[in-house]
């Protein structure tokens, strides 16, 4: 399991309107609390069932000295409105509001619990008092059913616990002229998340000082042993394990109050020259730990990669939204294999930071752009330290959350999938495919001023992206519509030749 993230523990609170009788959310929030142990849910029952403002305190001392930092609050029956939103209002981490359903026909004389009404209060004061919470699409089942909805809450509570607790560590300026990647920090501030900017200079400081660090060799074996016959360049792994154990010091030594950090790092053109190699191979191996390193300072792009990593618990990548796939090789290897038409198809790539274990097969490699740059194609030397491979085919999220220059935030979220296609080029590389990504590309992703990175889950979590997105309060997010539904500002007529 990946260390770099929360671990949830849940608190499960029943809540009773003092009309009703109390037995009924007790007998029904043991039924939901048995269902979710059978479902390997790790979940604390309290005992106290909320019908007054002193419940709701008391209810929350029981969770907090459980150890809980997410919150279940369960509709038995209807439910008092104040007490029940006080729970969140007060509670430190995110919450969850469920309902119970009506159970049998035979017992809707004394037996109903009319929560199906409740939680529309409850829905309402939680908005007079502005408090955020997460609402399943249907709050409303039996034991079972809310089971099922308290472990899709899961992973949305995990991202939201993580982004409250983050630190995003950055290394340098972003490159001239890649503006794609600058975009104000204050929204981050407005997210709980806390930002640390160095210099370069303090970075290679650091690095130069971790010549020699006895545990070099140890880092160097086990890099040997990841890369295999990807290897190639045997002589930079000190270097390399060098540099990796300054990021991993930087970061136990710089966390300060925050529990989980990230990087935006500046990797091009000064870094490979004075560091003596491309740093894409150790960004690649901290991904795989859940500390994400993203590229050219894009302090967006990290937050993105974390908040995939949380939902996941597995390693992502950031990936440009790079190039278009010819159209003799779609004739030759997608056209008829698979339900894509050309614009539905594009390559992601970057130079090599995408973990080993994504890749079908990845070796340590040099950067060919940076070469013809910075040694002029002559035989690679400081150029050398991407991890290069076709990346392996399967489901994938496409994911960015980014601030606009007025500091609003803006997302998208779309779905697709790797094809096992050789994408014949360099870097770290996966030939994707999104359905009407042509039309996404067009009118999101231009349209709305969007950079080329994106964040690379490899897993279908799109309505959890969108509900921890929700939870956050980000009003504008956007996906790959269907053809049949129109993107605001997308013209309605067809080809008129």
């Amino acid at each position: 399991m990946l260390s770099n993230i929360p671990i949830v523990k849940l608190g499960l609170v029943a809540v009773s309107r003092d009309c009703f009788v109390v037995s009924i959310s007790q007998e029904r929030r043991r039924r939901v609390y048995q269902e979710c142990r059978a479902l390997g849910i790790d979940i604390f029952e309290a005992g106290t069932v909320v019908e007054n403002e002193q419940d709701a305190l008391k209810a929350l001392e029981e969770i907090e000295s459980a150890g809980c930092n997410a919150l279940v609050v369960y509709l038995g029956n209807f439910g008092p409105e104040t007490p029940e939103t006080v729970l969140a209002q007060y509670f430190a981490g995110p919450a969850m509001y469920i309902a119970a359903a009506e159970e049998r026909g035979d017992n809707l004389m004394g037996g109903r619990g009319d929560a199906y009404c409740g939680m529309l209060n409850c829905s309402y004061n939680l908005g007079l008092r502005q408090i955020p919470a997460y609402i399943p699409e249907y709050p409303v089942g039996d034991a079972r059913d809310c089971a099922a909805m308290i472990r899709d809450f899961i992973p949305v509570a995990r991202a939201i616990l993580g982004i409250g607790d983050l630190k995003i560590i950055t290394f340098g300026p972003r490159p001239q002229d890649f503006f794609a990647c600058n975009a104000p920090i204050k929204a981050l501030y407005d997210l709980g998340v806390e930002i640390e900017e160095n210099s370069e200079l303090d970075l290679l400081v650091s690095f130069r000082e971790h010549k020699g660090d006895a545990r070099i060799p140890a880092v160097m074996e086990e890099m040997s042993a990841e890369l295999g016959q990807g290897n190639t360049y045997p002589d930079l792994l000190e270097r390399m394990a060098q540099y990796e154990l300054t990021l991993l010091d930087w970061a136990a030594g710089h966390c300060g109050s925050r529990s989980y950090v990230a990087f935006a790092n500046k990797c091009w053109p000064a870094f490979p020259k004075e560091f003596g190699f491309e740093p894409c191979y150790v960004n690649s191996r901290l991904a795989s730990r859940g500390i994400p390193v993203a590229c050219e300072v894009d302090i967006y792009g990290a937050l993105s990669e974390y908040i995939a990593t949380c939902i996941t618990q597995e390693s992502v990548t950031l990936l440009d939204i790079n190039n278009t796939v010819p159209a003799d090789m779609y004739e030759e290897a997608i056209k008829g294999r698979f339900p894509y038409s050309l614009h539905d198809v594009f390559m992601g790539f970057h130079c090599g930071n995408t973990p080993l274990c994504r890749l079908s097969k990845g070796a340590v490699k040099y950067q060919m752009i940076q070469n013809r740059l910075l040694e002029g194609g002559a035989d690679p030397d400081f150029t050398r330290g991407t991890l290069e491979g076709d990346i392996a085919a399967g489901k994938i999220t496409f994911f960015r959350l980014h601030s606009n220059a007025d500091t609003s935030l803006q997302a998208y979220v779309c779905q697709g999938e790797v094809l096992p296609v050789a994408t014949r080029s360099f870097g770290g590389i996966g030939l994707f495919a999104i359905p009407q990504m042509g039309r996404f590309y067009r009118h999101v992703l231009i349209e709305k001023h969007f950079p080329h990175h994106g964040a690379v889950a490899f897993a279908s979590i799109g309505r959890t992206l969108y509900c921890v997105l929700n939870y956050l309060g980000v009003t504008d997010i956007s996906y790959n519509r269907p053809q049949n539904s129109l993107y605001p500002g997308e013209c309605p007529f067809g080809d008129e030749s």
